[in-house]
């Protein structure tokens, strides 16, 4: 196992290492972290639900009834009446005709390539997506391409000289460390005009975007059959964890019988079902959370520009500083974190070699002065620097 303990040494080298610590309080904007309080910068807890008390209590009550564990898989006796009434509420909160739970978004886009595709079918990819979709493709038994960041033009190139008997586009709708969007109707232009499927992960804009919070497919307006399969996560601005894929009762059914990641692991905790259903409830009906969030990112992009911190270009909670050496990012990361200020360090290789950089994420339970904390505290880092 020598090999091991010199490849553990070259990633300390290069400031790619990465070490966990340990959160000893509740997630939210004020939290203790390895022993010191700080105000978090890198949540994905965008709407400030994750600790809110009727969410909570709905978890707890629904312990109390059906407890902690579903015991087995959903197609054997694990899948509980609270995890049907939740499949039921996202589908009609997305406009889908049917919706099916998952443990996690990575588990979900799995879900997609290995019942969806074979092995003389392409899926077709933005350079940018999260690593979940990108495993997925290459986990499956299809051809799989990628294309230039939003580079819609190259994506038909590359699907005009396909032959494949299925063509699946998978992409993020909000790109998790960049912050910008997809041209999501661009993307549907494309799927139409080729006859290829459209998959949208969206993770980081569900419960965010569009004015009921149903995500990017809400906000333009796009129905199911211009997003044949939508896939969000349910761990961020939902507060709870999991994740969902919503579309058409055969795309649904297709899945259940087909989907190794859906059909071979134990459900969730019928308490989430609960909890989540809680959720969406908070996310329709206090429009204030997604307001306040919007304006905060406003305020903050206002005042960062005036301390000529470049930001890369995006209008969602995620705020991305490229700092470019991974250890420079390093100690910009940690100097904030002894500050007070908790942003982590984002490095190759999920971002591209030479874009380190500090991931700024955003909440609707930060306020104003918070932002202006951190802000005086980059000054001065700048300064020193």
């Amino acid at each position: 196992m020598k090999d091991l303990k010199s490849d553990l040494q070259a990633r300390k080298q290069q400031g790619l290492y990465r070490k966990r610590l340990v959160t000893q309080s509740a997630q939210g904007v004020e939290m203790r972290i390895d022993g010191r309080d700080v105000l978090s910068f890198c949540s994905n807890d965008y709407l400030g639900l994750a600790n809110h008390p009727a969410i909570k209590q709905a978890f707890i009550d629904a312990a109390q009834q059906y407890g902690v564990g579903s015991g087995s898989a959903h197609l054997v006796n694990g899948h509980s009446q609270l995890h049907h009434e939740c499949e039921q509420a996202l589908a009609e909160f997305t406009g889908r005709d049917r919706a099916l739970l998952f443990s996690t978004g990575y588990m979900a886009n799995l879900a997609v390539t290995s019942a969806l595709t074979e092995r003389h079918d392409v899926i077709f990819q933005d350079k940018l997506n999260h690593a979940s979709l990108i495993d997925a493709a290459r986990l499956s038994d299809a051809a799989f391409k990628r294309y230039a960041h939003n580079d819609l033009d190259q994506l038909g190139h590359l699907i005009g000289h396909s032959d494949a008997r299925r063509r699946l586009i998978m992409a993020d709708a909000v790109f998790s460390m960049d912050g910008d969007k997809a041209d999501v109707k661009g993307l549907v232009d494309v799927a139409t005009q080729t006859a290829s499927t459209l998959m949208l992960d969206d993770a980081h804009g569900f419960g965010v975007l569009g004015e009921q919070g149903g995500g990017i497919c809400d906000a333009l307006k796009l129905t199911q059959q211009q997003v044949p399969v939508l896939m969000a996560t349910l761990g961020k601005a939902a507060g709870v964890s999991g994740a969902f894929i919503a579309g058409s009762d055969e795309l649904i059914e297709t899945l259940i019988q087909q989907a190794r990641s859906y059909i071979y692991t134990t459900a969730s905790p019928p308490a989430n079902a609960a909890a989540i259903m809680q959720s969406l409830q908070l996310i329709r009906q206090e429009n204030w959370r997604r307001e306040k969030l919007f304006e905060l990112i406003d305020y903050f992009k206002q005042q960062i520009r005036q301390l000529d911190i470049a930001l890369m270009p995006s209008d969602t909670a995620i705020q991305p500083i490229v700092i470019g050496d991974n250890q420079q990012a390093l100690t910009v990361s940690q100097r904030l974190f002894d500050a007070g200020f908790y942003v982590v360090a984002i490095r190759p290789p999920t971002v591209p070699d030479g874009t380190a950089r500090l991931r700024v994420t955003l909440s609707a339970a930060h306020d104003k002065s918070h932002i202006d904390g951190l802000l005086a505290a980059l000054k001065k880092l700048i300064n020193r620097l």
